[in-house]
């Protein structure tokens, strides 16, 4: 018998969210799939809300905050963003929980802080280095969300089918380019060019100090 402990309430709620989605996460479910009573897992969590933002502790525990002090702000600012990636690419209900819940739990506080010490020594201001956290964050997540959704082949026959059945008087650069924006993409390829789409963006600001060039954002 498992012992009933925090740690394995959010492990396996956290589990059936990947599984089936954030939806089929009730009280009454977990204690179904951990064999106890619904009573037994409020003595942990009280509310739903509180299991939630604890699962969020739990995907943001994943992301390494740890960087080389040799290392430049844009390469620990890329491994930040690459680590926290993988951390949401290991969890399909990853976008919308953070979406929902955790906002101030205390690993996702961390991670912020990490981040926000790189902007300032890239010597953004905090409003700024805010606004760049924010939008950092969506864009990663919206990557996460779309490459889950461009996965299933049968979908994008589907809309390839409907690009090339488009009047090519009205929308012929949409029907010339119907293959790439229907294809399942290799996962690798496109969260390189997503996360290089935001880190040269994110240069592309600090130049405007006088920094330098971008380094490689690949991931490392």
């Amino acid at each position: 018998m498992t012992t009933l402990t925090p740690a394995t309430v959010v492990d396996r709620a956290l589990e059936l969210a990947d599984a089936e989605g954030l939806a089929a996460v009730s009280m009454r479910r977990l204690a179904g799939e951990l064999g106890v009573t619904p009573m037994a897992l409020y003595w942990h969590f009280r509310t739903k809300e509180s299991l939630l933002e604890a699962m969020v502790d739990r995907v943001f525990a994943e992301v390494d905050r740890r960087s080389s002090a040799e290392a430049s702000w844009r390469q620990q600012l890329s491994d930040l963003l690459w680590s926290f990636l993988r951390a949401v690419r290991g969890h399909p209900a990853a976008p919308e929980l953070l979406a929902r819940a955790g906002a101030t739990c205390e690993n996702r506080l961390l991670t912020q802080e990490a981040a926000l010490e790189i902007l300032a020594r890239a010597g953004f201001s905090p409003a700024e280095a805010t606004q760049i956290v924010g939008h950092a964050t969506s864009t990663l997540l919206s990557l996460a969300r779309s490459q889950v959704a461009r996965a299933d082949e049968a979908e994008s026959r589907r809309i390839r089918a409907f690009l090339y059945g488009l009047p090519p008087d009205r929308f012929p650069r949409t029907i010339e380019a119907a293959e790439p924006i229907s294809a399942c993409e290799d996962p690798d390829t496109y969260y390189e060019f997503g996360v290089t789409l935001l880190l040269t963006g994110i240069d592309a600001l600090a130049k405007r100090r006088g920094g330098e060039a971008l380094e490689s954002p690949g991931e490392t």
